[in-house]
């Protein structure tokens, strides 16, 4: 498990989990304590990422935010890798 802090309101808590195929990265993000969203990436074999988790961040914060909100979010997710 791996959390990432966006800001003092948001974070997201990383978790992978193996799969019958593979295994799946699992992004859950919450807003002051509460789950608002979840995504998931599937991979059958390993993953091409810069980072652990970087696919399912990217998906969870471009479903979720946009405009500045969602630029500053990537930023920070790059900063602290």
């Amino acid at each position: 498990m791996r959390i990432f802090n966006l800001n003092n309101e948001y974070n997201v808590v990383c978790n992978w989990q193996n799969t019958r195929y593979g295994f799946r990265h699992l992004a859950t993000l919450h807003k002051n304590g509460y789950e608002i969203a979840k995504a998931k990436a599937c991979y059958y074999n390993r993953t091409w990422e810069r980072f652990e988790y970087e696919t399912v961040l990217l998906k969870l914060i471009d479903e979720n935010f946009t405009g500045k909100e969602r630029e500053t979010f990537r930023e920070v997710i790059n900063k602290q890798n």
